[in-house]
């Protein structure tokens, strides 16, 4: 007969599982071995029954069985026919056998030690409770329910394979001739007019690594690195890591100016499909004035393809590395940003003895990317779902961009904004005068996240109007509107008042 203290002592080791969570027997198992890892649950404990266990966790028969069945065949429980299931003797607790080291030794000086960025390093990171927020006007996430699962397993299952295994370890070969590449040259590069060769591409770590890596082969204390102002802060901090001077460059309608100041970059990062953060699309007058100048001054062009693709008519212009004839653009874009930000493949294309050089820094950080990610997103790729996952974004992309146009006409008619015509932003002017900072924490109290322009500036006053980056390819559409709709409320209620002259 089982008392209440035996169940409670249960119910403390095995909490109640969580129906939206991880499947419930892969739920029970992790906390069965935790338990006995950690040593709560020594060799030999009797193990409630699976009926017991059932009833204190609130999960079938049928599954509490198959627990036990999962862990006696792993070698955590046995079973002792008509005994019942104890923890197996077997079992080693994870301790530290090492006594405590004493606290008079002498820790190096480590601010002395470590090579520190010649400038300050700026993030622009999301609050850690951004998932809990109700309406995420962010860019850069995703919405979960609309990544293609069941495609995505499908493929998975066949990078499972004993003969895709194989290939998961590349050590020793020819890495440029690796499945995803030829995907890459043979599907996705000729959609941005992009024509490359395997030894012109290399696989990345998504786009944060591309930025390190670029940064490292090119950037060095006497050169000149140009940034959009506004833009993107990753990129600045690591072509300013190893003291590269950064120059900003303005940027307006069309695009990056041709500014006095670009005379004197040895090197350019832009964002020409979708700039970061207004979404402006760079016009053709500007690429081939940017190329032009880049040929006169002998410049190198980072071209930042972000959000490739998502032109909302299918009609993107061709990335600016297409009409390049002098290969002075080097191209970096990911697959990440479509499919999820925790995917992590990015991809690198340019001349083959930059990529060559590329490949030998990387080599230094880690042998290659994941092998079962590639095979994955290869057949991904080969098997169109890429394409299709494309079309349904642009579909959805479009729809969200409408509704949120119609709910900042309705809420907030002051404000200005153009129209997006692909991508998952919007640019908005604020009419009248905000403390930004403030704005965004009173924001984020009603449940509000959005960019505030001042994250993309590294210089102060840079614009005329304060702006927010309103991203809506992580919320729903039904969110939308009464998101905006709160948004209003706070942006009206923390405008500065003009301060009233009394006579």
């Amino acid at each position: 007969m089982r008392s209440s203290q035996h169940d409670l002592m249960w119910r403390q080791l095995l909490p109640k599982v969580r129906k939206h969570d991880e499947p419930l027997q892969v739920q029970l198992c992790t906390a069965f071995v935790t338990a006995m890892l950690d040593g709560r649950l020594p060799g030999g404990t009797r193990l409630p029954s699976s009926r017991d266990l059932a009833m204190l966790t609130g999960v079938s028969r049928n599954t509490a069985v198959l627990v036990y069945e999962r862990l006696v065949a792993e070698g955590y429980v046995d079973s002792r026919p008509r005994d019942g299931f104890f923890v197996c003797g077997a079992i080693t607790p994870t301790r530290n056998t090492c006594p405590p080291p004493e606290q008079t030794a002498q820790p190096p000086d480590w601010a002395t030690r470590m090579h520190r960025p010649h400038t300050q390093v700026v993030f622009m990171d999301r609050p850690a409770t951004w998932r809990e927020v109700r309406y995420p006007f962010i860019y850069g996430q995703f919405d979960p329910r609309q990544f293609p699962l069941t495609q995505w397993r499908q493929c998975s299952r066949l990078a499972l394979e004993l003969k895709a295994v194989d290939r998961w370890w590349q050590e020793g070969e020819n890495v440029g001739a690796s499945q995803l590449i030829d995907q890459l040259i043979r599907r996705v590069l000729p959609r941005r007019g992009i024509a490359a060769t395997h030894d012109q591409v290399l696989l990345t770590l998504g786009r944060q690594q591309s930025f390190y890596l670029l940064a490292r082969l090119f950037a060095r204390p006497g050169s000149v690195v140009g940034v959009e102002e506004p833009g993107f802060r990753d990129p600045r901090n690591a072509f300013a890591h190893d003291g590269a001077q950064i120059v900003s460059l303005p940027v307006d309608e069309h695009g990056l100016q041709i500014s006095p100041a670009l005379a004197a970059c040895d090197y350019l990062y832009c964002t020409p499909g979708y700039q970061c953060p207004t979404g402006v699309t760079m016009s053709l007058g500007r690429r081939q004035a940017l190329l032009d100048h880049a040929q006169v001054h002998d410049q190198v062009i980072f071209e930042d393809d972000d959000d490739p693709e998502t032109e909302y008519d299918g009609r993107a212009l061709p990335a600016l590395k297409a009409t390049d004839p002098a290969e002075r653009v080097i191209y970096l874009s990911s697959l990440s940003k479509l499919l999820s930000p925790g995917l992590g493949i990015g991809f690198i294309v340019a001349p083959a003895p930059v990529i060559e050089q590329l490949r030998q820094l990387q080599r230094l950080m880690i042998r290659q990317i994941p092998g079962n990610n590639q095979i994955t997103a290869a057949l991904f790729i080969q098997q169109g779902h890429y394409d299709r996952l494309l079309q349904q974004a642009r579909e959805k992309l479009q729809l969200r961009a409408a509704a949120m146009a119609t709910a900042l006409r309705e809420v907030l008619p002051d404000a200005e904004f153009v129209m997006p015509s692909g991508g998952a932003t919007l640019w908005l002017k604020l009419a009248g005068q905000h403390d930004l900072l403030s704005l965004y924490y009173a924001g984020l109290a009603k449940g509000v996240l959005f960019d505030p322009s001042s994250a993309f500036c590294a210089e102060p006053d840079t614009l005329p109007r304060p702006c927010l980056r309103l991203g809506f390819g992580s919320i729903a559409q039904e969110l939308i509107a009464p998101g905006i709709r709160e948004l209003g409320l706070v942006i009206n209620a923390h405008a500065k008042r003009p301060a009233v002259v009394r006579g």
